[in-house]
């Protein structure tokens, strides 16, 4: 089948509710059953759950070295190559959102939480049991912070990228839902819109609320040791319940909000705060030092990275390497279909190229910088000032290792509130992004879809983590989640698979157009009727006007033309006053044309001090968005003339992807 997709295809398949019901109740039911057994067996379902996953890290260990790896080369290929120009929409769309805020909330829904979990306690266990050579020595630290940075770099966001990759290039390029289904889209066609389709999207609802369940969960744990630690207040089972209670209700209320409301702001402010955290640790510690030890880590990351991206320890083998890389690749893997949807939803507008790079460094440089601030720091204290305390935290209780560690600064107290509040502000933004994300799933392609629709997975998310952690089921949970990694990291390669092959003929078809563009101006037309185009600055009603008068019945002509001839072709003119010239294709790609009124800022010259004043251009539009030339003026004969252009480009375009 030749890959090709028409927004249109989606519009016969909008219901006139909301929710998708097989999805929607199939996930919601399946999550019941497994939280059930989960809570009534929990000793049981952790065994069966351990014990699959010892078996899949044994047999399968280079499974998930192997699929990182691919992941990470073909984002990297994808990055530099052609199809680096391609945009995630149409081509004439922008970013959705400023690059601060974009990558704020990527770097609080990404693994922002993580960093405050283990920002501190994984370079120290690596330091003092280190896979290889003596503990607690300097070559033991180097190692330490390099191993850190493997886990928590380019491979855990390549994973994310990978994912969302897949899902915006199908979902604002081609028109298709922004559902993990999609992917399946070169494939099997229009058969993701039947079982297949809702099996996977099931399959990722699950994933994502039992991976942030999970994650919520040990954090209210954290949550809990910060304020022992704080105020001498002891956790309780209420305690846990109340913050539990607490942060799910200021999830919801963020979720409703929207995600250029709460999910945002939130996400600015938490960054803000890391940086203000990062800054003060820097300050107060060893600073120069740490300068040094940041580009060393940087420098030792790099040279050893393809051979860290390979490595099975197969000639010697241990258990160290599923405890730890293994364990981080089918972690990262089983979270990607969340934080994937994640990223696609709030990256709509960026070329490929910028979105890879932007992904994949921006997070991991600011991780980078932040596991040197707090984890060489830690080693020093552990190495040079005899933090013993700090060295045995870490190994009895990594829930308490942050705040031991940052009662060694001046103003410790004030510190350790900072990461509370942070820790705190991390989990909203997951539970709510993850909310949003599930919705989606869960949802027909609706523009506006109810926030009860939010609020109630957004509650479902809270009520699991809070069943499970009263009676002991998240260990259970988490190894589940890990579990199916596997199935996913292959169904993440074949949909990997049909990315290349529709980027292949979007590329070709961007060639095809660039091969001869069209003349913005006809050269039939008079040089008096050019000037009056050039130095007239039109209403939207006459746009609209000339739309009616000359652009539909061009289309028409064309479109009768094409019927007489055989061709499935159709017009119409919607509620936007767009023209629009379909031309279908059966299995290959449809053409369209469309002609769409597009305002304008008036230029100074023109004489109106109202910086409000616009204008509107007739502006051509065609499958992979707007090509920047105005027709507004053309006669009839030069609209069908320009039509039968681009549609020759587009008929030459589908022999080449038939060759």
């Amino acid at each position: 089948m030749t890959w090709g997709y028409s927004p249109y295809m989606e519009s016969s398949r909008q219901s006139k509710h909301t929710i998708n019901p097989p999805v929607f109740f199939g996930s919601a039911a399946a999550i019941f059953f497994f939280v059930g057994c989960a809570a009534l067996f929990p000793s049981q379902a952790e065994y069966l759950f351990t014990n699959l996953q010892n078996i899949l890290t044994t047999n399968a260990s280079w499974f998930y070295v192997a699929a990182v790896a691919v992941i990470l080369i073909s984002l990297t290929f994808i990055a530099l190559s052609r199809y680096g120009d391609i945009k995630l929409s149409p081509d004439h769309a922008e970013p959705d959102f400023s690059f601060l805020s974009w990558f704020a909330m990527l770097f609080s829904a990404g693994m922002g939480i993580g960093l405050m979990f283990f920002g501190v306690s994984e370079p120290v266990m690596h330091f003092l049991e280190p896979p290889q050579g003596e503990p607690g020595t300097p070559v033991a630290a180097k190692q330490a912070m390099e191993i850190a940075l493997f886990h928590w770099g380019l491979h855990a966001w390549a994973t994310y990228a990978f994912v969302a990759l897949i899902l915006a290039f199908f979902g604002y390029r081609h028109g298709l839902p922004l559902t993990l289904r999609s992917a399946l889209y070169p494939m099997i066609g229009d058969r993701i819109y039947g079982p297949i389709g809702h099996i996977t999207d099931i399959f990722a609802i699950i994933g994502t609320t039992f991976s942030v369940a999970t994650t919520l969960g040990y954090g209210v744990l954290q949550i809990g040791s910060g304020i022992n630690h704080l105020f001498g207040v002891t956790p309780n089972t209420l305690m846990m319940v109340m913050l539990v209670v607490s942060i799910t209700t200021v999830a919801t209320l963020s979720v409703a909000s929207g995600l250029n409301k709460g999910v945002r702001l939130l996400s600015e402010l938490n960054l803000l705060l890391a940086i203000i955290l990062i800054v003060m640790v820097v300050a107060l510690g060893p600073t120069i030092q740490l300068l040094q030890l940041f580009l060393q880590n940087i420098g030792g990351y790099f040279s050893d990275l393809i051979n860290k991206t390979f490595n099975l320890n197969a000639y010697q083998p241990t258990d160290w390497l599923g405890g730890w890389t293994v364990f981080y690749w089918a972690w990262w893997i089983s979270g990607a279909s969340y934080v994937g949807m994640f990223i696609a939803r709030i990256s709509r507008g960026r070329t490929i190229r910028e979105f890879i790079f932007g992904v994949l460094l921006v997070p991991a440089g600011l991780t980078s910088i932040w596991m040197t601030a707090f984890g060489n720091t830690a080693i020093n204290l552990i190495m040079h000032h005899d933090a013993q305390s700090l060295a045995q935290t870490a190994k009895s209780d990594v829930t308490l290792t942050l705040f031991t560690f940052l009662e060694y600064f001046p103003g410790g107290q004030i510190l350790c509130g900072l990461a509370v509040v942070m820790i705190i502000i991390f989990f909203v933004t997951s539970a709510d992004s993850a909310a949003m994300v599930i919705d989606t799933l869960a949802s027909h392609p609706h523009d506006k879809r109810p926030v009860w629709q939010r609020v109630f997975w957004s509650c479902l998310i809270g009520t699991v983590a809070l069943i499970l952690m009263l009676v002991g089921g998240l260990k259970a949970l988490q190894t589940a989640t890990i579990t199916i990694a596997l199935p996913f990291a292959i169904i993440l390669l074949i949909s990997g698979y049909g990315l290349l092959k529709a980027l292949a003929i979007d590329a070709t078809k961007r060639e095809c157009l660039a091969q001869s563009t069209p003349t913005p101006i006809p050269a039939n037309i008079s040089w008096q009727a050019r000037l009056d185009n050039i130095t007239r600055f039109p209403e939207r009603n006459v746009v609209s006007r000339f739309m009616e008068a000359n652009v539909l019945p061009a289309m028409q002509a064309v479109s009768d033309e094409l019927r007489r001839r055989g061709v499935e072709a159709s017009t119409h003119f919607d509620n936007s006053a767009s023209p629009t010239l379909s031309v279908c294709h059966g299995d290959e790609q449809d053409f369209l044309y469309r002609v769409k009124p597009r305002p304008c800022q008036q230029p100074s010259f023109v004489g109106d001090d109202n910086d409000e004043t616009k204008y509107y251009r007739a502006e051509v539009f065609l499958l992979e968005g707007g090509q920047d030339y105005d027709i507004m003026g053309w006669s009839r004969d030069q609209i069908i003339s320009d039509v039968i252009d681009q549609y020759e480009k587009h008929i030459h375009f589908l022999h080449l992807v038939r060759e």
